[in-house]
């Protein structure tokens, strides 16, 4: 009688582990870095957090690698409801939320000290709720560093880079900035530019020192100047539709969780950056260049009267992410 009430017992729990595993809601993020880079993790702990948060009745699982499509692809699918959540940079983000271009313009960041400020207070939350219009609701800034150029010889001033041809993400931003710099910008997918290096389609790229060793690009570049010409965050957002169909506790679940996975992320990124460094130079033998970025700011100025032409909307913000330096 004792074996049977057992077994009665333990078939209840396991119908109701089931109903309520049938319950649970699960959102798709898809991005495109690797399981051991720092953002994959960040998003692990964000969540785990969830998970925790909601007893189980909200989970993220996460396609790494880009396995749901590029970040243009899976912004398209989030823009379209096709898609729960992705991550993707305000550079390709400016494309659809012209907002985003605030962070894309060169030295708009005296040190990652004002950078920091402006993605964890008001400024930015202002522009992930702007950016909700157009169906990208921002939930946390995932930092990737300052952006730097790599190629095959040092580049110390703009007259370097004269008739180069750089891989740059597909952004009207980094496309003029490149052209003003000198250089021929040449838009190439991120899973291609490995073999774009190593083939001379084209002469060099930029990015985060990260991009040195978790893309392997310090085996075919072998100079990173740090002119450090942009500061450009990465966003992980939802799609109205998926932000739509969750319960107040599981919206205020999600909210809490990426924003403590942002900070854990900030904390975790410097070490990450400082290593890949290190890395770079004792395991593949890459040099890296100090750089004197007054030639380099003295280029690009004209990208900031362009921008603000017919926007005042962006003008004001521009001016108070500077006024937020001082």
């Amino acid at each position: 009688m004792t074996t049977a009430k057992t077994l009665a017992a333990t078939t209840a729990l396991s119908m109701l582990a089931m109903a309520a595993s049938a319950d649970a809601k699960t959102l798709r993020l898809n991005h495109n870095n690797p399981k051991d880079h720092p953002v994959h993790i960040s998003m692990q702990k964000m969540a785990d957090e969830v998970e925790a948060a909601t007893d189980g009745a909200l989970k993220i699982r996460i396609y790494p690698n880009g396995q749901l499509g590029s970040q243009r692809e899976s912004t398209e699918q989030v823009q379209n409801c096709s898609l729960d959540m992705a991550k993707s940079n305000t550079s390709e983000l400016e494309a659809f939320a012209p907002v985003y271009a605030a962070f894309n313009l060169p030295y708009m960041f005296q040190s990652e000290k004002h950078f920091n400020k402006i993605i964890t207070g008001e400024i930015g939350q202002s522009i992930l709720d702007k950016a909700a219009e157009s169906g990208i609701r921002g939930l946390a800034y995932y930092t990737e560093g300052a952006r730097s150029f790599y190629t095959n010889k040092p580049i110390l001033s703009p007259a370097d880079l004269q008739g180069m041809k750089i891989r740059v993400q597909p952004s009207p931003s980094a496309v003029r900035m490149v052209e003003l710099l000198g250089a021929n910008p040449t838009p190439i997918g991120w899973g291609e530019l490995y073999s774009a290096l190593q083939q001379g389609v084209v002469d060099g790229a930029e990015n985060n020192p990260t991009a040195l060793t978790t893309a392997r690009h310090g085996e075919v570049s072998k100079h990173f100047s740090l002119d450090e010409h942009t500061m450009i965050p990465s966003v992980v957002f939802i799609s109205n539709c998926a932000w739509d169909g969750l319960t107040e506790e599981e919206k205020t679940a999600l909210s809490t969780a990426a924003r403590n996975s942002m900070t854990f992320h900030s904390a975790e990124w410097k070490k990450a950056s400082d290593a890949a460094i290190a890395e770079a130079q004792s395991e593949m033998g890459v040099e890296i260049h100090q750089v004197d970025k007054t030639p380099f700011i003295e280029a690009v100025q004209p990208m900031y009267d362009e921008a603000t032409e017919g926007n005042p909307e962006l003008a004001e913000l521009i001016d108070q992410i500077r006024a937020a330096a001082q």
